[in-house]
């Protein structure tokens, strides 16, 4: 029988893997810009490095999920995405997961609290679980 990661302990491992992402753009990229321009290049008004952040966030997570099933955030805690047939995890389910999910949280501030759903659903799922038929669940 799967146990199911509650609201809490995934916040946590999020906190680390944004600890572990922001940590890896500041070693890598912040120093890279610093040295290779005196401006900030843009498109639009997007910024270069803006959006190579914003890409190595979702690579992370996409990579992560993909090839170990768990952040290194999710690794700390014992937990590990499943999906709900149990099968191994294919690129769409990752790619629904990890950037669609991420994206409707992120479109507006606000609905970060659909986060909430994790906390109320029976299987502690949240939208991008539910969007991508995977389940966050404590390792056996």
């Amino acid at each position: 029988m799967r146990t199911y990661a509650g609201f809490w302990l995934r916040l946590w491992a999020y906190l680390i893997d944004l600890l572990v992402v922001v940590s890896i753009s500041s070693i890598i990229i912040h120093p890279l810009f610093a040295f290779l321009f005196t401006t900030e290049p843009a498109i639009g008004v997007f910024t270069i490095q803006g959006m190579l952040l914003a890409l190595s966030y979702y690579v992370y997570f996409v990579v992560m999920t993909k090839v170990w099933q768990q952040t290194l955030g999710k690794m700390v805690f014992g937990l590990k995405v499943e999906r709900i047939d149990e099968q191994r995890l294919v690129w769409k389910d990752v790619f629904v997961r990890e950037v669609a999910g991420r994206i409707i949280h992120r479109v507006l501030w606000i609905t970060n609290i659909l986060y909430i759903v994790v906390a109320v659903h029976p299987e502690k799922a949240g939208i991008h679980d539910l969007l991508s038929d995977t389940r966050v669940v404590l390792e056996r």
